[in-house]
């Protein structure tokens, strides 16, 4: 009866061992997978090889405009390919999207744009207004400062995302430079009448801006994106690719298959390995299968928006995932966890689906995502002399795209977007 016991208990010893590679292995990425199996057959001689797709500059981007890793200079990858994603975010039309991605394309190391208008307008066959159109959309980009022409516009920019206003700001950064960098107080507060005090606020927030705001993106080393899954559509359905890295095969060394001819110690420990490589293989079918089975809920739950962009996005929380799939919210949070598929509007984390929702009286539900957007454009076209309360949000909101929402949700909203209320907004247009 004890030996029973202890077999038993041995069995769930070791299936608890299985079950808990399993589950650690979910919250690796495809790459991280390849690392760690890499680690372990530093120590298990079983592991001839590990076969996966060692090209990673076979994976291309869905539009041509977005690079290859591989393809371009790391550094300027680093930098043009985080602008270009932060793109997915913005409802872009068909005729502005390439004028943007060319602007990008166009800026130079630090950040600024190196052509002028009128060329750009000319490469992209289009007119001046329509450029000017992508700059200042470009110029909402972070870091701010990005798509400045000069210093001081770079200057500007950042200011005003700082919500620093002065009145003549503007003038004093375009015409006087100069006293600023040489912190000629006395000439600023001559000119402009204005007090030290108030001079000595302008030096420390000119201080507080980056002259060359793209190094801020190409000064670190890059760090790859590497998508799980690229998502398309074929003929009008929706179809998932899982990529080859996703899945590595783990095969044994010829001498070491039969262990018949192992006595002793040697046959004991090498019938270890032989379980350790059992358990890797299972752990890494289980996080393939919940892997795959957890991208398909959310494309299926996404549809929309893989169709048609952001606005279309819909609420979606990992207990609903986790209810669909009979698994425990937990396992759906590690299958997500730093993992990305490509779309067609761009390379987009696993983790971005999963929206709170506020109800509307029809019973149905609009993404929190979706709400913030919408309150971002009234904000950035809203008359800078008289901005909109939260209140007249909220009527917006209603009349314009029929969401229901209470003010108090609007000023949260607003706080979580980094805009400041209505009577800080006055007058920092421009």
């Amino acid at each position: 009866m004890k030996q029973n016991l202890s077999q038993v208990q041995s069995l769930q010893w070791k299936m608890n061992q299985s079950l808990l590679q399993s589950i650690h292995l979910l919250q690796y990425t495809g790459m991280e997978l390849i690392e760690y199996i890499e680690e372990i057959s530093k120590e298990n001689p079983l592991i001839e090889e590990i076969n996966f797709d060692h090209d990673l500059a076979s994976y291309k981007s869905v539009s041509a405009s977005l690079p290859a890793i591989g393809e371009i200079n790391q550094k300027e990858l680093t930098m043009y390919d985080q602008l270009k994603q932060q793109l997915y975010t913005v409802n872009l039309t068909d005729e502005i999207k390439p004028i943007i991605l060319f602007g990008i394309d166009s800026l130079n190391e630090n950040g600024y744009l190196d052509i002028s208008l009128e060329l750009w307008a000319e490469k992209c066959n289009t007119t001046e207004m329509k450029v000017q159109e992508a700059l200042t959309l470009i110029q909402t980009l972070e870091p701010s400062g990005i798509g400045a022409r000069t210093l001081q516009e770079c200057i500007h920019l950042q200011l005003k995302q700082m919500q620093f206003y002065q009145p003549f700001m503007e003038e004093l950064l375009m015409m006087h430079l100069d006293w600023i960098a040489e912190e000629n107080d006395e000439a600023i507060c001559e000119h402009f009448g204005v007090a030290i005090e108030v001079v000595d606020e302008i030096f420390r927030q000119v201080k507080a801006c980056h002259p060359k705001p793209g190094q801020l993106l190409s000064a670190s080393a890059p760090e790859f994106i590497v998508p799980e899954a690229h998502i398309y559509n074929e003929n009008g359905n929706l179809k998932i690719s899982f990529y080859k890295w996703n899945t590595p095969i783990i095969e044994i060394t010829e001498e070491y298959k039969d262990l018949s001819s192992f006595k002793g110690d040697a046959a004991v420990y090498l019938k270890e390995k032989y379980k350790q490589i059992d358990w890797l293989k299972q752990a890494v079918s289980y996080r393939k299968q919940t892997l795959e089975r957890v991208i398909q809920s959310i494309v299926k739950r996404q549809y929309m928006f893989f169709e048609h962009g952001s606005f279309m996005l819909q609420p979606l929380t990992l207990k609903e995932i986790a209810y669909e799939l009979g698994m425990h919210v937990s396992t759906i949070s590690r299958t997500i966890t730093n993992k990305y598929v490509q779309t067609k509007h761009g390379v987009i984390s696993l983790k971005f689906f999963m929206q709170s929702g506020v109800p509307q009286r029809d019973g149905k539900q609009t993404a929190s995502f979706v709400i913030k957007q919408l309150m971002k454009e009234l904000i950035e076209y809203e008359d800078k002399q008289k901005p909109l309360s939260d209140e007249m949000i909220k009527k917006q909101l209603y009349n314009e795209f029929g969401i229901t929402i209470a003010r108090r949700t609007v000023m949260k909203y607003r706080e979580q977007l980094n805009i400041p209320a209505s009577i800080k907004r006055k007058g920092t247009g421009g």
